[in-house]
């Protein structure tokens, strides 16, 4: 019997979002040990958000350029720009998770008022988006890359499309404006 990712779509994406919401919550909880993980000097752990932030902006890039591509009808320069994206959110994931193993989460530095009514709302919304879209990502790229480019029109991956484009910028843009309020503002 063969299986095919194409007639599993729906189970993949929840099996890959369950294992990759599994590592974030685990990392973020503390219920991965920090000596699991093998550790870099300090100015390798230090430059991480740094690094991310860089990851976030050419993210950001990249999504628009393949909802511009998409729009013109570029089907292949769109499909390379979303892989792209995709693998810089998957370098910011790993990264991401690595030093919140080591380091655990960041405090934030600024003055409370800023810290309960701007910091915190704007990680709040972040965090859940960051959440909510990890399965409809999963759910685009595997529609995507388990058909022939004629058969995608004709599936759901347009309209999902959309929604993970628009919500994964949003993320994005909100993960920056954490970092410029953790390490450049304050």
């Amino acid at each position: 019997m063969v299986l095919r990712a194409r007639d599993h779509v729906l189970g993949l994406t929840v099996a890959l979002s369950v294992v990759s919401l599994a590592a974030v919550f685990g990392a973020v909880l503390g219920v991965i040990p920090g000596s699991s993980l093998p550790r870099a000097p300090a100015f390798v752990v230090d430059a991480i958000p740094h690094v991310n932030a860089a990851l976030s902006t050419a993210a950001i890039v990249t999504i628009l350029l393949g909802v511009r591509f998409i729009r013109r009808g570029e089907v292949r320069r769109h499909r390379a720009m979303m892989l792209v994206s995709l693998a810089l959110f998957v370098a910011f994931l790993l990264f991401y998770l690595y030093r919140i193993v080591l380091e655990g989460t960041a405090e934030f530095p600024g003055p409370d008022a800023i810290y309960q009514f701007v910091y915190l709302p704007t990680l709040a919304i972040h965090i859940l988006l960051a959440i909510v879209c990890i399965p409809i990502l999963y759910y685009t790229l595997l529609v995507a890359v388990t058909r022939p480019i004629a058969a995608i029109r004709a599936s759901p991956h347009r309209r999902v499309g959309r929604i993970a484009a628009s919500l994964w910028l949003i993320s994005f843009v909100l993960g920056n404006v954490v970092y410029v309020l953790l390490y450049v503002v304050y």
